[in-house]
């Protein structure tokens, strides 16, 4: 059997590489998605091998089925791995934060519990129009991490986060929306190919420009930037050789040619 086939088969996320993009599809619709220990174990190696990839400009993640995913595996949350897999589960969303290009967050569908922190953790969330959201730890008796919480805070702010976390109720697209957790929705016809521009889009980015805006942008966001070493790096950019090939291709009205990192 072929490898990617059997990769299918087994329900494990697969990842697509390209020239400058990378692509990783969550691949449980059957039971809509969830995360087990295993998914788990694949998405953070995943995430790692990206980090080291030099040639990449964006990475973007979606789902098979109908659900983007109903979140942490409840069977395991309530077995005696609780403590290992949902700490696993907190270190896979960080390092999807921490990825130094650009990420794009493809909700195909409905999503629930951790999985809308795995969402938050991406740069741009990209919905379908009817998609609903629901985060409901109180309603388990349970608390959360605090990664998950500060994503939340920074990305919605406390008001709507209490809301969520506190209340439990599901929202629909608008209010998604509205309150800053999708960055835009789309018919489900147009999905693939939003995601495919929206690739496209951040592909044809200086590479170090964007992990380089990235990183001020989180690092302001959290409250630990260093004016100076932003500062600095914004004034070294301007005689770089990125820059002299954007205003050339600016001037030329082409697109420029960026060189990898």
């Amino acid at each position: 059997m072929d490898p990617e086939k059997a990769l299918e088969r087994s329900g494990l996320p697969t990842l697509r590489v390209s020239e400058t993009s990378a692509w990783i599809l969550l691949n449980r619709p059957q039971q809509h998605n969830r995360f087990e220990p295993a998914d788990i174990e694949a998405l953070s190696a995943m995430l790692r091998e990206l980090a080291g990839h030099k040639g990449l400009r964006v990475l973007i993640v979606t789902a098979s089925g109908p659900s983007f995913s109903s979140g942490f595996d409840l069977d395991t949350l309530s077995s005696e791995r609780a403590v290992e897999c949902t700490a696993a589960f907190a270190a896979m969303c960080d390092l999807l934060e921490a990825l130094p290009i650009p990420t794009v967050c493809g909700l195909n569908g409905n999503v629930y519990g951790g999985a809308t922190d795995f969402a938050l953790a991406c740069d741009f969330r990209i919905g379908v129009e009817g998609c609903r959201l629901q985060m409901s730890p109180a309603r388990l008796g349970i608390q959360y991490y605090h990664s998950g919480l500060r994503r939340y805070v920074e990305r919605l702010g406390l008001p709507e986060a209490k809301r969520l976390f506190l209340m439990g109720e599901q929202i629909d697209t608008a209010t998604m929306l509205r309150i800053g957790f999708l960055t835009e929705s789309c018919t489900p016809d147009r999905f693939e190919a939003r995601l495919e521009v929206v690739a496209g889009m951040l592909a044809q980015r200086s590479p170090a420009s964007l992990r380089g805006l990235k990183a001020s942008l989180n690092s302001i966001c959290r409250g630990t930037a260093d004016p100076a070493e932003i500062n600095a790096r914004f004034f070294e950019s301007l005689s770089c050789a990125d820059a002299q090939e954007g205003l050339k291709a600016w001037s030329e009205r082409r697109l420029p040619g960026f060189a990898a990192v």
